[in-house]
Formats: structure tokens, C-alpha cells, sequence
């Protein structure tokens, strides 16, 4: 019985989305990225070059959220994180109250810890600070690499460190702003996503990408 033009055409979408899934399986990646949450965050975000200053606050934040947890936990809660803090918009974080914190600590769509919690809020009115200061969060942030990623190449995973004398200074000087949750291997964590350095390994189709 000869197909319909729908049945045919089903049968070419359905093609088409199995090569495209085996394509993307067989690109090289890091390690790391290997489940249906990280993959397209590894492939898309992490490691590329960022300035804007409030997808910045969102990734220093989500970083220390992160803090004895999975990176997976916090991607699969990530969306409800940009409705319930209001698109991190800084300016709106540092005016929570009692009662927005009330209703944090109640939202099982995020991690409901109250010292977090509460750091996000000290964070926001330390990084408007920043941005009186300097004019913006990125032109304060990238002078700790010289504004611009710095390119390394990695062969392993196991060969990256967990932190080093630029996320050190970060660290330092974050905090002796009022930041919070911001040690030094969050803020490495937070400047290999933020495409600061790049600790994509030197086999993985986004180091080359990203390393021109």
C-alpha cells in the first residue's frame, strides 16, 4: 500500500530527529555534559563570553545555590528561580521583604534554604553598588582576567582546578562587598560558566568555538 503524503512526511520528521539526536551524540563533549538537562546548557551557555549584567547576577546567584548540591538540581529548578526572584532582576531582589522571603522558603520550585535565600538578597544590594561604582557589574567583573576569557587547554577533567588566583581575588574582594555565598570555588565555577576562562576540554566541539 503506498503512503500517504502525511504518513510520508511523519516518517521524514521522525528521521530527521533520530540523525539529528545521533549527530549530537557523537560530538565531542566535556565529560560532564551527559543527561537531557546539561547537554544543551554545556552546548549553549556555558563557557561563552557574557555581559550582561543581569544574566550575570542570575549565574553568581544560581552558582552559590548551587553549594553542596548538583549543577543538575539547580538547572531543572532554573526556570522557576527566574519567575519566583523576578528575572534576578537586581534592583527588585534587594527590595525583598519578610513576606517575600516567607513565600521562598514555602516554594518547592526552588532550593528552599533560608541562609541562601537570604544571601540573594545581600548579594542584590551589593552588586547595585558595584554598578554605581563602576557603571556596570561586567566592566567590574572582567578586569579579574584582564578583560578578556582566558584560553586554557585541558585534556582532562581531572587536570581542573577548583579554583585559582583570579577566582581568589574575586572571592576576596565579592565579599568584602557584601556579597555572600561567593567562596572562591563558586566564583571559579561561576567564571568558567560565564565564559571568563574556558575549561571546555581541548577535544570538545565548543572548545574550538569558543577559543577563537
Amino acid at each position: 500500500m503506498a503512503k500517504s503524503s502525511s504518513t510520508k512526511k511523519a516518517v521524514s520528521a521522525s528521521n530527521s530527529a533520530s540523525e539529528n539526536k545521533a549527530g549530537s551524540a557523537n560530538l565531542g563533549r566535556c565529560r560532564w555534559a551527559s543527561s537531557e538537562v546539561n547537554i544543551p546548557y554545556h552546548d549553549e551557555e556555558w563557557g561563552v563570553p557574557l555581559h550582561h549584567d543581569q544574566k550575570l547576577f542570575e549565574m553568581l546567584i544560581l552558582e552559590g545555590a548551587q553549594a553542596g548540591l548538583s549543577w543538575d538540581t539547580v538547572l531543572k529548578k532554573r526556570a522557576r528561580y527566574q519567575e519566583v526572584f523576578d528575572g534576578f532582576d537586581p534592583a527588585k531582589v534587594a527590595r525583598y521583604d519578610a513576606k517575600k522571603v516567607k513565600a521562598l522558603l514555602a516554594d518547592p520550585g526552588i532550593i528552599r534554604n533560608r541562609l541562601k535565600i537570604a544571601a540573594t538578597i545581600d548579594s542584590a544590594k551589593a552588586f547595585l553598588a558595584v554598578q554605581k561604582e563602576f557603571g556596570s557589574f561586567d566592566a567590574y567583573l572582567w578586569r579579574f582576567v584582564g578583560g578578556k576569557p582566558k584560553q586554557n587547554t585541558w585534556k582532562r577533567h581531572k587536570g581542573l582546578p577548583a579554583k585559582t588566583a583570579e577566582s581568589d581575588a574575586l572571592s576576596k574582594d565579592l565579599q568584602a562587598r557584601g556579597f555572600r555565598f561567593v567562596g572562591s570555588t563558586i566564583c571559579y565555577a561561576f567564571m568558567q560558566a560565564t565564559g571568563m576562562v574556558n575549561d571546555h576540554l581541548v577535544d570538545c566541539f565548543r572548545y574550538r568555538a569558543l577559543g577563537k
